[in-house]
């Protein structure tokens, strides 16, 4: 994991479809693009900044978000999130993250996300749904 470190970057994008709209996602009346697909995009490029870096079997999951949506994207319009590393605490790892549209920022926040081992996690959920 020494190969992580502040100001690692990475770049998400994608074209503002029909079904990325807060119409067919359910958080909002409108035709435009929604908030959770924006939020969505965001961590993604917070995860491809780091993940693709890590041993084989460790992974990262997100475990905070601190998100504004700042402007509407009419569909057809792409959109880029971007994330970089702003800090590494032991397993956390804290991110700066924006999107944008062809015009404008549209959001921007902080993210968290904590690596993990793959089989320890997978385990202790396999436990929990056994406990359902």
């Amino acid at each position: 994991m020494e190969n992580l470190k502040v100001g690692l970057k990475s770049i998400k994008e994608e074209v503002v479809t029909e079904v990325k709209t807060a119409k067919s996602y359910g958080s909002g009346g409108v035709d435009v693009y929604a908030t959770p697909a924006m939020i969505g995009l965001m961590e993604g490029a917070a995860l491809s900044a780091v993940d693709p870096l890590l041993p084989e079997g460790m992974a990262t999951v997100g475990i905070h978000l601190d998100v504004a949506h700042l402007a509407a994207t009419p569909v057809g319009m792409k959109v880029r999130a971007e994330a970089e590393v702003i800090a590494i605490e032991g397993k956390k790892i804290t991110f700066h993250i924006h999107a944008y549209d062809d015009v404008e920022k549209i959001g921007e926040g902080r993210h968290q996300r904590f690596i993990i081992s793959l089989d320890k996690f997978m385990a202790k959920n396999a436990a929990k749904g056994e406990k359902a």
